[in-house]
């Protein structure tokens, strides 16, 4: 428990820092999802519209450091590859 008013401070911020991020970690997921939803449809025309609105949000998270810029690229890459596939 927080005993001193820095203290207390501190514990303001790290809770409104930390439904921030979960807030930023929920809407990641949700975009890339999207990508997913549409691959699975079979829409490539959907999926690569998607695909292009979720690299902005990915790359975003990685710069503010909410996901590390590797997990950030594995993303994007199985997303890439997945939609590649989709024409073969």
């Amino acid at each position: 428990m927080a005993n001193t008013v820095q203290a207390k401070k501190r514990a303001r911020q790290a809770e409104k820092h930390r439904q921030h991020n979960a807030s930023m970690r929920s809407m990641l997921r949700t975009y890339i999802k999207r990508v997913i939803k549409a691959i699975d449809a079979g829409d490539k025309a959907k999926a690569e519209s998607e695909y292009q609105v979720a690299v902005p949000i990915i790359d975003r998270m990685a710069r503010k450091g909410l996901i590390h810029a590797n997990k950030a690229a594995r993303h994007k890459s199985r997303l890439t590859h997945h939609i590649r596939d989709m024409s073969a």
